[in-house]
This record gives C-alpha cells, structure tokens and sequence, in this order.
C-alpha cells in the first residue's frame, strides 16, 4: 500500500483510498471497497458543491475504522475555510461512513454534499494485470438505495448504497443543506454486499463470524512490560494488526487464522499463514491450531495439474473470486507451493512442543503421514533426494513455488535464471526439519518407534548429502539451489538464515554464515537482504532480489541463536525493531536494500503489503528470541540475552503446556 493512501481491513473485506477518503476510478493499484477477491467500489468520491475538499488530517482509529478531517476549498492558503467536514469510516462485510458538517460562520449555508459512486467488480487479479471483464453490469434502484450489480453466468456480486434524505442517480447521491450558522448536521450511508441477487449480506460493527473482540483478542495474549517504550508500541501494533487479518475459514467456525496481507493477499496462504502461526505461538495458539485444521482439511488427495496438486500436498493459495470461480486462474485452491508441506510438519511439532495438544496431533496423524509420503515421493521429482519444483500447469502456474517466488528470484551470478527443476536450499532444510519433528512425533505421540528410526536415519542422511552438494568452499556459503543440471547456482541470498532455522548446518559451517549474514553485503543496517549487494541481480528494490523482508531476517536471527550466536542474532532483531520505531510501530511486508547510512531511516518497498502477517509476527519471534524461550516438556525455559539498554522486561500470562507463566529478565 502507498505511503499516500489509507486501509482499513477486518476479515476479507476491506477499503483503500487517499487521504482525503476518496477513491478516484483512475487510482493505480487496489483502491476500493474489496470482499472475498472482489472490488465492490471502484469509485467512492466526496464533493462539497460539486468540489473536491482539502484534507487536514486523517488518522486510524483502529484497523477496522478511519476518520478524515476535511475543510471546503479556498481560493488563498490564507482565507479560512467556514464549513469543515468530519468523515468517518468503518469496514466490516460491507462499510458504513458518517459525515458531520459544521458551520463555523455567523452566516447560514446553502449545501450539497455528494458521494459519486461506481463499481467495476474487479477480480483481485483483474486488478493487478488490467483485465477485461467477461460478465455484464446491472443497476436498479429502490427508495433510498442503488444497486450496483455484475453477473457472469452463475457467479454475481452485489453493492448496495443506502442513505436515509439522500437523492439519487444512477451515479451518486447528494444530501441538500440548509445549516444554520455555528450549526452542524450528520448524515450516514450503508454500503451493503452481496454474493447473490438481491440479497445483501448483514453488515455489523464486528463481522458476524468473528466472535472474539480486539479487547479480548489483547487481553487474551501475554501482556509486556519494558523499560524500552518503543517495543511496548511495536508489540501491541502486532498484536492489532494480527487481529486484523484473522477470519474465520469454512469448517473452522470458532477459531481464527490470518490472511497474508493487505491489499494483495487477503485470503489464506499456507506459506504465510503457517510461519505467521509458527512466530505467534507464544503469543496467540489459536492461530497455529485453526492454520493447521484449515490446511488439513484442503490437502491435495489427487494429481491436479492445473493446480499443480499432488497426493498429500498443502495448498498455497486459496481465492474466492471471479477467476478462481472459473477456473480461470487456478487459486481455488492452488497448491503451486514446494515448501508448504514440510512446513505445515513443522508448525505440528512446534505446536505440540509449546501447548502440549495431542489430540490435535492425534487427529491429524493422517495428514502429517501424508505429507511425509508427499515429500519422499512426489516433492523429489527424480529421486535424488531433494526436495525440488517444477511448474506442472504452464499458464497460470508459479515458476517458483519456495517463499522468493518472483519468476527472477533464482538466479545465478551472471544474471542468468537458474533452469529447471529447482531445488533451492531452504527446501532442503525443511525437509530436514519436518522429518526430525515427526520421528518426536512418531516416538512420542503417534506410538510409531519404527517411523521416528526411519525419519532420523533419512534427516541425517538428507544432512550429510546436503552439506557434500551444497556448500561451496571458495565463497564460504551454501549454494541458492541445484539447478536442472544439478549445477550449483552459486549466488548469496538470505535462503542461508532458513538453514541456521532448520537445523540442517553443521556447526563448523556456522561461523561462516553468521559473517555473511551480519557483513555488509547482505545487512543493510535494518535487516539481512534477500540477495547480497555486489551480485549481478541485486536490486535495493528488486521484490526478492534485494529487499530486507522482516520475516526473513527474524527466521535469521532465530537460527543464529539456535546455535548460540545470540550477539549476531540481536544485531539483526535490534535492527528490525528500529526500523519499526520508524515505521509507526508497524514492520512492512519489505524494505527497500538500501545502506542504512546511507538512508538514515527504513525505506519502503514501493508496493509493499502492510499490514502482512509475517511481518507482523516478526517482532513476536524476536522477542522470543531475545528472552530465549523454548519448550521443554511441560516447563518453559528461558535464556535471556538482551542489550543492556533495553532495561527490564517482563512477558506475563505467556500460554502452554505450563498454563500460564511469567518471565522477567534484565538486559546485560
């Protein structure tokens, strides 16, 4: 989202406008009313007889509200304007927005205030490419209502605009004033959805579907105390903006899991939504149970080459828009994801460690078998032992299918893309990982001593192997992939900071990588790059090859501590948190590569999501890192390595297996 432009979001609806709260037809990018993939208004324009209004200020009051505070137009920067407008917003399966119209002159006003209105009923998709629409528009009217309408075939959607006094046209509405002065007057208009004929959806404050409040959703998580101001900002900010992205999936009606970020991903992503659970799990569980039950219950259980599904697979992107509908893009659902399986192993295991939940590993066990036998069987794709991935649908499936999934993000160092099939190493690592998790599993839960055996003797294995054909010597580095010739792509991204995560670097490797990681190649002062700078792709503003992805740095930092280079791991923390400070508190989908001595202040990437829900739990996991806490049977442990500066903190109520307990460390 631009740095000009306003959202507010709760569940899959949400609206970005300008500052002034207005959404020009002609606005680059995903301005509008949207719900569940589709834009319900394309054009929501204020006038104030017939003119535009100058913005003062506007604020968020909470995720799911916004006010704007408007004047009328003056001819001089030095006449002041008589009439004001206050503009207030507020989402939820449809919007609602007030306006308060106060007269400070000593003379009575004559008014129109106008609304101009339209609805393209873009896909989310028809938005990011410009494409045509298919279906036909329909309009009709009702007393003190429009209905914006778009059919194709069985698929419709709905807007209706409703406001009580107003007169309408086909294309607005206007409220005509009489205010005396020192008076003021208040107007309101509903916008209702729907995704049937002539049947709006309920519009409420809070959605229908989501049962747990903000006030309960905070008071639910772990409260923090800190000496650091900032970081106590920087924590509820995440906490919020979590709150703002969960929905509540079909099939899962009491428990939430978060979409993966606004405007672009609002809908459920395995990637996201798992390693956004997994940084969450001392704070907010529900995420991490209601994530995993969701992918289960969307597990490929057949070959499916226009989703590129296979038998065990979980799925990467879920749509509920025109294209998906059709069929004419394959998200609904698509599975063209290589990492998403072991993943969803690997959040089952974390989850049990931190909650101590068998019943849902119990309950589950079929799933997790399933993806075992997906990654030994169909994630190799000709039996070398890696994990790697080839697009089986060839119009509209991902080239890359690993968490850097721009088509020009593996890439070698002279700037040629890397051939086909791919096995990037991060999917080496999960793959390492999700079988050392499932042999605990399979010993401790699933009563399978036999599968844990086999499980530790194929992870130790995939290490050796790993290490022999991935790490090259000269640079010091493990290799972006193997290539379709089983090359080495030998350039230096962020992908290493996943290995120290997984668990799957000897140690005498890891000094090596820690230097790398914290060098100034790829630590831009903010966090670690995606691609180091000096190589032939690096671009501070290239999507994957060169930004500072905030989730991507914290799972570096995660991993360096895991192995005990916890100074190298709070450099990296402390860098995100500052950027943050920055940042109102909220950490982006991305930041722009560039040198922080050079910027002075985080940079964003231009089109970045915010909020995103890994970006928001980055600073959960680093917290999570810095106090050093970790499961160990039914105890939690800490072991706190924080900068002195930091003072004192305190995390109370943190849920698990224990119930509920403190922690409170000294920074030293």
């Amino acid at each position: 989202m631009k740095s000009d432009e306003i959202g507010i979001l709760q569940a899959d609806t949400f609206m970005v406008s300008d500052r002034r709260g207005d959404v020009d037809p002609g606005m680059e990018g995903a301005g509008g009313l949207f719900f569940r993939d589709m834009r319900h208004l394309s054009r929501w324009q204020l006038r104030l007889n017939g003119r535009a209004l100058r913005v003062l200020s506007t604020a968020n009051l909470e995720y799911d509200e916004a006010v704007f505070f408007l004047v009328e137009p003056t001819a001089t920067l030095y006449r002041t304007p008589a009439v004001s407008v206050i503009r207030r917003r507020e989402v939820a399966v449809g919007m609602r927005e007030s306006f308060t119209i106060l007269n400070h002159g000593t003379e009575p006003v004559q008014l129109e205030l106008s609304v101009l209105f339209g609805a393209d009923f873009a896909d989310i998709f028809e938005v990011k490419d410009s494409m045509a629409k298919l279906g036909s528009y329909h309009r009709r009217h009702h007393e003190g209502t429009v209905t914006l309408g778009y059919r194709r075939e069985h698929f419709c959607r709905e807007t209706h605009v409703s406001a009580v006094g107003a007169y309408f046209t086909d294309e607005s509405l206007t409220f005509r004033l009489d205010l005396p002065p020192m008076a003021e007057w208040t107007g309101e208009i509903e916008v209702s959805l729907g995704v049937a004929e002539g049947r709006p959806l309920p519009r409420r404050r809070h959605c229908p579907d989501m049962p747990v409040s903000l006030d309960e959703w905070l008071e639910a998580a772990p409260r923090l105390e800190s000496e650091w101001t900032d970081l106590r900002h920087i924590y509820h900010r995440s906490l919020v903006d979590l709150a703002a992205l969960r929905f509540y999936p079909d099939g899962v009606p009491d428990a939430s899991l978060p979409a993966a970020g606004l405007p672009w991903f609002m809908a459920l992503f395995g990637r996201d939504s798992l390693l956004a659970s997994y940084q969450t799990l001392p704070f907010v569980p529900e995420l991490a149970r209601t994530t995993l039950w969701s992918l289960a219950t969307t597990q490929a259980d057949a070959n499916d080459d226009f989703r590129d599904a296979e038998p065990g697979k979980i799925l990467h992107e879920l749509r509920h828009g025109e294209l998906a509908y059709f069929g004419d893009r394959p998200q609904s659902p698509y599975y063209g994801a290589a990492d998403t399986t072991p993943l969803f192993l690997i959040l089952l295991d974390e989850y049990e460690r931190w909650t101590g939940d068998t019943g849902t590993v119990v309950r589950l066990e079929e799933n997790a078998r399933a993806a075992l036998r997906w990654i030994e069987e169909y994630g190799d794709l000709d039996g070398d032992g890696y994990l790697e991935y080839q697009p089986r649908n060839a119009r509209g499936g991902l080239v890359n299918q690993c968490w850097r999934d721009s088509w020009n993000a593996v890439v070698h160092p002279d700037g040629t893309l890397a051939s086909l099939p791919r096995a990037t190493c991060e999917l080496q690592g999960y793959a390492y990982d999700a079988r050392r998790r499932c042999a605990r599993l399979a010993r401790e839960v699933w009563s399978d001593p036999e599968l844990a055996e086999r499980l530790e003797r194929d992870a130790e294995k995939l290490k050796q192997r790993f290490d022999a054909d991935f790490w090259l010597p000269e640079e010091g580095f493990y290799a972006l992939a193997l290539d379709g010739e089983k090359r080495p792509v030998r350039t230096l991204t962020s992908n290493i900071g996943h290995l120290l995560w997984s668990g799957i670097v000897p140690h005498e490797r890891v000094e090596s990588l820690a230097n790398h990681l914290c060098g100034q190649q790829m630590f831009s002062g903010w966090g670690v790059r995606t691609i180091a700078d000096g190589q032939m792709a690096y671009n501070p503003v290239e999507y994957h090859n060169g930004t500072v992805w905030p989730h991507d740095t914290a799972l570096a930092a995660a991993g360096l501590a895991a192995y005990g280079r916890r100074q190298e791991a709070n450099r990296l923390a402390v860098a995100l948190l500052e950027a943050a400070r920055h940042l109102d508190y909220r950490l982006p989908e991305a930041l722009a590569g560039y040198p922080r001595a050079a910027t002075l202040v985080p940079v964003l990437y231009p089109v970045a999501c915010s909020p995103q829900a890994w970006a928001s739990g980055a600073p959960l996991l680093l917290l999570r890192v810095m106090l050093g806490l970790d499961p160990k049977a039914d105890d939690l442990t800490v072991s706190p390595h924080l900068p002195r500066w930091f003072g004192s903190v305190a995390l109370r109520a943190i849920p698990g297996r224990w119930g509920r307990t403190d922690v409170e460390v000294e920074g030293r």
